[in-house]
């Protein structure tokens, strides 16, 4: 234990998760997107997220790009930078839930252990992982930034894909195959797994 963790201690709320989430209408639940970039993760919580909130959830997305502007803009993308980001963005997602938050997480997360952790962190029961599975060369062929472009070219260094590992994960709660399902039809299976699940009260 950390000398100055003897002298922090939790204050507990009045306002409850549970309380929150029923005046929410809603559970709070982590819905983490990974993939390799281009694999459709950002564009599948964004559009997962305009759904939920059109019908009245609490939604919030953080997205991979966005985070490093502010939150995690000290770390790089070697193998600490990126578990410390996974962490980092675990310890997030726990408060958005004790709001009574839906918290669609899109990160590439290339790592299992790290992906693992996070789970530890939020909890299995508060988390749904869900893999955009997509080949290497369709996310290159939808890379508009040429991104995968520069990183064979040694331009950038540590990309996921081509200079460091992808690890698929093994058991995910929603496997999709971006590149074959449409948007549409990617967004219902979640939607639908979130009703099977009875994560959504009255949806």
């Amino acid at each position: 234990m950390v000398e100055k963790d003897r002298h922090v201690f939790l204050y507990p709320s009045s306002v409850t998760r549970e309380r929150r989430e029923k005046l929410n209408g809603h559970r709070a639940i982590n819905l983490w997107f990974t993939g390799l970039s281009g694999s459709g993760k950002s564009t599948l919580a964004h559009a997962v997220e305009k759904g939920l909130y059109a019908k009245g959830y609490r939604t919030f997305v953080f997205d991979g790009d966005n985070v490093r502007h502010g939150l995690c803009r000290d770390l790089g993308f070697d193998r600490e930078g990126r578990a410390e980001n996974a962490r980092r963005v675990a310890e997030m997602v726990n408060l958005f839930l004790e709001a009574g938050i839906i918290a669609l997480t899109a990160f590439i997360s290339p790592m299992e252990r790290d992906r693992q952790r996070a789970r530890e962190i939020i909890g299995a029961e508060n988390m749904v992982e869900i893999y955009c599975d997509c080949p290497l060369e369709v996310c290159e062929k939808r890379d508009t930034k040429g991104l995968y472009q520069k990183a064979r070219a040694g331009e950038i260094e540590n990309y996921t894909g081509i200079s460091s590992p992808y690890e698929a994960p093994r058991c995910p709660d929603i496997h999709l195959e971006t590149h074959i399902m449409s948007l549409e039809a990617c967004v219902e299976n979640i939607i639908n797994f979130l009703k099977k699940n009875r994560i959504l009260f009255s949806l």
